[in-house]
């Protein structure tokens, strides 16, 4: 079969492309190997409850959002409702609790009040995250560095650095290793766009993305794994794939003027022939995937904010974490003291549980290497107790909050690893590093594209949006096409 487009990995980045290439007329067929849309950006049932795999909050939508625009043309709007989020974090550590807005203003004045000695470093860390390309211009400003030596160079108390890193995790694991001007094209999202979370969980988005897709002419295939790349001549030309279960399945093939890859780089490299997988490789040699998560899944038969809870998002950091250098160390620690978010999908209506219960998840930065060459048994002990832990010191800060628990369940980096095939279970893609050098696999062929976590826009699911439109973007410049009525 011919398509115009053909993507590998139905993650936001490849559905996001997709959707917008089948509303301009391509003929696309997208492959997945899970048996839903999303990547990240999924949800599963246990009994009642509605688990959310990724999404705590997305940044936006709001009018100068470019995902309103995207949303727009796509129908969302029309599909999927979002619900506004009212705070941005709040941070716990030890006797120390801050509410950290959305509103720049508001999250600046909080922290000066709470910090008054520090009114010229928090100042200069808002015009940063606001303003980063004045800052650019000075002279003496360095073109990129770490957030960490950053907060450095304007901070001196060690708790308020701490309180500005609450949400690191959402982008790396380490301050003194994370790009700085990365962190701050994604963090100004937040104080710009404010947030919000996807009614009925981030299947929604996915599933009504795929649908789109379908109704454009396209097609949607689940269950499936590419396995290699047609190429004759020196000319990429389509694909091999295969049913992913089933006895003996048959090789399948469906040829495509572009192929998008919605995928890890280094599971490329690994699919490209010899030569351009080895070329791909050493292009890719001084990068590193980034870290893994871990998440309790929660069911509760209550809503917590009846027992006093009061936040739907908390950042908790240990006592034992007294600097920002601690940090990495800590995501490396046992689980009696790992820095970790709780949300709290209950405190709004997201139609995640039936009327009157309600879910959570608890997510902390983990790696693969911990899970990993553990018997079966081992394995599900290790869950078990790391369920256990969690619970116990969730009840420490939400006291009833074990009473209210009728379901609970633990995913790990190799759940991550099983379902996304992302090398380390990585769930953002390469590390963001200062100085990170981009890829071009153009340069292996040049009608072969990239669109998910792996590539210029990073992770997250503004990244993975942002990447698929870029993408489509590029690809409509190079190969117009008339729109579909």
């Amino acid at each position: 079969m011919k398509y115009d487009i053909i993507i590998i990995g139905g993650g936001l980045g490849g559905l996001t492309a997709g959707a917008k290439l089948s509303r301009e007329g391509k003929k696309v067929l997208l492959i997945e190997q899970h048996d839903r849309p999303g990547g990240c950006a999924t949800t599963f049932k246990r009994g009642d409850y509605t688990m959310e795999v990724g999404l705590h909050e997305m940044d936006g939508p709001s009018p100068s959002d470019i995902k309103t625009k995207l949303f727009n043309e796509l129908d969302v709007f029309k599909k999927v409702s979002f619900i506004e989020i009212p705070e941005f974090y709040h941070f716990i550590r030890g006797k120390t609790e801050i509410t950290i807005a959305h509103d720049p203003e508001k999250a600046s004045e909080i922290l000066k009040n709470a910090f008054p000695e520090e009114k010229e470093g928090i100042d200069a860390f808002y015009f940063y995250i606001l303003y980063p390309k004045k800052r650019i211009i000075e002279i003496d400003a360095p073109k990129d560095r770490s957030l960490g030596e950053f907060l450095d160079s304007i901070i001196c108390n060690e708790e308020l650095k701490l309180i500005l890193l609450g949400n690191l995790g959402y982008f790396h694991d380490d301050p003194y290793s994370i790009s700085l001007g990365y962190y701050s094209a994604a963090q100004v999202r937040y104080f710009n766009n404010g947030a919000s979370y996807i009614k009925g969980g981030s299947q929604q988005l996915s599933s009504h993305l795929a649908t789109y897709i379908n109704e454009h002419g396209g097609e949607v295939i689940l269950n499936h794994m590419v396995t290699g790349f047609i190429i004759e001549d020196g000319r990429l030309l389509g694909v091999t794939y295969k049913k992913k279960r089933g006895p003996d399945p048959d090789t399948l093939r469906a040829f495509g003027d572009e192929i998008i890859v919605n995928s890890s780089v280094p599971g490329l490299a690994e699919l490209l022939p010899e030569k351009e997988g080895a070329a791909l490789k050493n292009e890719i040699g001084v990068q590193k995937p980034g870290a893994s998560l871990l998440t309790v899944y929660f069911g509760f038969r209550d809503y917590l904010k009846n027992i006093g809870h009061k936040h739907y998002c908390i950042f908790v950091y240990d006592e034992s974490v007294k600097s920002q250098a601690d940090i990495l160390k800590n995501n490396r620690g046992d689980f009696n003291n790992r820095n970790f978010t709780f949300v709290d999908y209950g405190q709004f209506d997201s139609e995640l549980a039936p009327e009157g219960k309600s879910t959570g998840a608890l997510c902390c930065t983990d790696y693969l290497s911990d899970w990993e060459n553990i018997s079966e048994k081992e394995y599900k002990s290790k869950k078990e107790e790391v369920a256990r832990i969690f619970l116990g010191r969730l009840e420490k800060i939400i006291p009833g909050i074990s009473a209210a628990t009728e379901y609970i369940e633990v995913g790990t980096p190799l759940t991550v690893k099983r379902y996304t095939l992302n090398p380390g279970g990585a769930v953002y893609g390469f590390e963001q590093r200062p100085f990170k050098p981009a890829i071009d696999i153009g340069k292996i062929f040049d009608n072969l594209h990239i669109a998910s976590a792996w590539g210029k826009t990073g992770g997250g699911f503004s990244g993975a949006i942002y990447g698929g439109y870029m993408c489509a973007i590029n690809i409509m410049r190079k190969r117009p096409a008339v729109r579909q009525p």
